[in-house]
């Protein structure tokens, strides 16, 4: 078992951090920034049939083909809860939590228009913790007219 000196307060809140910058990112329209975010990482998106392997221009890539900017936002909040991080040792750990993406466009009243849940894992490589893989599922599903250039999921 893990002594309490393993895995400290400033672990999980740079792991906490981690989690967050991913909206902050997408939110912004910072798609470069969002696709760094997962460079050592293997990202598996729902719906596709093989992940994104340790590859950040294509992760941006996509997002920027998929996600619709206004003045170079998406007018979107994803809002992160239900955040639980399980440590599994000195360097490495499990998160799980909840999203619920909220926009509004022109003419689009803000609305909810998507739900989902991340599955994560995180090590911490030369003393900064990092993803190293993230899995994205979504399972309620509002109105995506505003947001994707293409139908996903309904």
């Amino acid at each position: 078992m893990m002594g309490m000196t393993d895995f400290g307060v400033s672990d999980l809140l740079a792991i906490q951090k981690l989690v967050h910058l991913y909206p902050l990112c997408l939110d912004g329209g910072r798609l470069d920034d969002l696709g760094q975010l997962f460079a050592r990482a293997r990202v598996h998106f729902e719906g596709r049939a093989e992940p994104v392997e340790q590859d950040p221009a294509e992760i941006t890539r996509m997002f920027a083909d998929f996600v619709r900017l206004y003045d170079g936002i998406p007018r979107t909040r994803h809002l992160i809860c239900n955040l639980i991080i399980e440590p599994e040792s000195a360097v490495t750990a499990t998160a799980t939590s909840t999203v619920l993406v909220v926009q509004a466009a022109p003419g689009f009243q803000l609305q909810p228009i998507i739900t989902g849940d991340y599955q994560d894992r995180f090590e911490k490589q030369d003393g900064a913790w990092v993803f190293v893989e993230r899995w994205i599922t979504n399972d309620l599903f509002g109105d995506l007219s505003a947001h994707g250039k293409y139908a996903i999921g309904v």
